[in-house]
Parts: C-alpha cells; sequence; structure tokens
C-alpha cells in the first residue's frame, strides 16, 4: 500500500502551519533478521481504561481518531491508562525509535558498539526523522522479522511490522508503545528473575540522548503536556489512499513533579495541522486525568 511521508517544517512554539516537502519510502530488499536471545523483557500490567467520550472530549471530529496512554513513572505498580478505543494505528516515524532499539539489541548481541556510520544515521532518523537513514537501518535490522524478533525481548505484543521497505506503515497500539517507552525510559522497569533488561543501561541513555535532542520544527506532539526536560518522537504520513493524516507522538515528559510516558496515536486527519493539535490536546487531556488521579 503506498504512502507518502512527510517531512515539514515547523516552528518549536508550535505556531507555524506544515508545509510539506514529499519524501517517498523506496522499496527496500531484505537483510538478514535479527537473532533472538534468551532473555526476555517482562511486560506492562494490563492498561486501565480512561473515559470512553476520549475522542469526542478532545475534538475528534469527522474521520478523525485519537488514542492516548499515560503511565505516571513516580506512582506503585506502574499501570498505564488508555484514553480512546485501544485499537492499532500506523506508526509513520515513530516506528523510528523501534528501529533504533533493534539496532542496539542486535549491536549488543555482537557484544560492540554502533559504528561511526550507524551512529550517524540514527543521530539523523530519530533527531531529524531522516528517512533516508531509517531505510538503510530498517534494511540493518532485517525489516519486519527483524523488528519482531526484537519487539518479542522488548515485551511488545501489538505491533506488525510494515510490508516490505515500508516501515512507515507498521501498525502499533498506544499500549505497545508505552510498552517500547518503558524499556528505555523505566529504569525501575522489573525483568524476569535471572535475566537483564533487553536494552543495557547505555543503549537506553543513548536513545534518551537523541530523543530529548529533536529538531526545533519537530519539537511538537507530546511535549504541549510537560515542561522542560522532554524527550519524544513524531510521526507524520498523508495516506495515498485517503488523503488523510496520520500524526502520532510518543515520548517522556515532566509535569507537576511527576515523569510521565506518554503516547498518543491519531489518523483520518484532515491536514497535518489539525492532527497536531487534535494530538496535543489528547495529550494535555490524558496527563492532566492521569495527575488527578481519574479516569
Amino acid at each position: 500500500m503506498p504512502f507518502r511521508n512527510f517531512l515539514s517544517p515547523r516552528p518549536g512554539k508550535r505556531a507555524a502551519a506544515c508545509g510539506a516537502l514529499t519524501v517517498a519510502a523506496a522499496t527496500l530488499l531484505a537483510s538478514g533478521a535479527l537473532a533472538p536471545a534468551s532473555a526476555a523483557a517482562a511486560t506492562t500490567s494490563a492498561p486501565a481504561a480512561g473515559p470512553a467520550d476520549f475522542p469526542a472530549s478532545v475534538g475528534a471530529h469527522g474521520e478523525a481518531r485519537v488514542t492516548a496512554a499515560v503511565l505516571d513513572l513516580d506512582l506503585p505498580g506502574r499501570t498505564p491508562t488508555v484514553f480512546g478505543e485501544e485499537t492499532p494505528y500506523d506508526t509513520a516515524s515513530i516506528i523510528k525509535v523501534d528501529i533504533l532499539a533493534a539496532l542496539l539489541l542486535k549491536a549488543q548481541d555482537s557484544g560492540r558498539a554502533l559504528t561511526d556510520g550507524e551512529r550517524a544515521q540514527t543521530k539523523a532518523m530519530i533527531e531529524h526523522s531522516d528517512n533516508a537513514a531509517a531505510n538503510a537501518l530498517w534494511r540493518s535490522i532485517g525489516l519486519a522479522p527483524g523488528l519482531k524478533a526484537a519487539n518479542k525481548r522488548l515485551g511488545l505484543t501489538e505491533t506488525v511490522g510494515g510490508p516490505g521497505g515500508k516501515w512507515g506503515l507498521t501498525r502499533t497500539t498506544s499500549a505497545d508503545q508505552i510498552r517500547l517507552l518503558r524499556a528505555v525510559f523505566d529504569t525501575g522497569q522489573t525483568t524476569k528473575p535471572g535475566s537483564a533488561p533487553a536494552l543495557d543501561a547505555a543503549s537506553r541513555a543513548y536513545i534518551r540522548s537523541l530523543m530529548s535532542n529533536v529538531a526545533d520544527d519537530q519539537s511538537w506532539g507530546v511535549s504541549a503536556a510537560g515542561g522542560a526536560g522532554t524527550a519524544l518522537k513524531n510521526g507524520w504520513l498523508q495516506r495515498d489512499t485517503t488523503d488523510l493524516w496520520d500524526v502520532n507522538s510518543v515520548g517522556r515528559i515532566t509535569a507537576g513533579g511527576h515523569h510521565y510516558l506518554v503516547a498518543v496515536l491519531s489518523d483520518g486527519n484532515k491536514t497535518m495541522k489539525d492532527g497536531v493539535s487534535l494530538v496535543e490536546r489528547a495529550a494535555r487531556t490524558a496527563v492532566s486525568t492521569a495527575a488527578a488521579g481519574g479516569s
């Protein structure tokens, strides 16, 4: 299924409308799959349900849909709450965090650090959402089969890699994105007895550093719900079949002295600008509700 992934200039203050620079994802050839490891990461507890009318309450109109998931890292139990219907969405470029995690697992298995070339590609892929870098790294991890093997170790259960080279058409849920964020940011997460976290400390720190340094024109999304110290990755994609937009944002924010993992997924937006506004409203509402202890 064809798709277009747009890298559109957008001011860091989230004020300007989106321009469009079309970058088509090339058809890629498969490479070797990621070898599985013996230790598997623990999954999170089943998410709690937020208000059923969440999409309408944050202004999702027409064909637009939105789902948010929030996890307060500073509360005992660390159970995420999902707001809206928990259903799969296209990832667009938020998959680049998962690609990076899979690459780092592959390097860990080989007992090596990333090469200079890989570091340059990962930096471009996360900080600037560079598609050419993502194409190369998607091949490097073994396309969808490599992603699946990595996600089994990371505790993801609801993410399915896109066909062929179309990494942006990977399907995921908000709860699975919280599982991925936990693998990166939740230093208190427990694993099975005798096993180590799937991502080692150096790998987790590397992902956090890149997500904390995204380009100013991409500093929108879940950051609308927090203050300083946000780490995020956004994704945006206009579907050729409908001309409607997928707009997503995932990351860690700080609000009211608490640290939250937040994933907001949306599709069916008439424009990218509409999608960004919807995602930011959803992030603010979900985090404020979670902070108030409500559901």
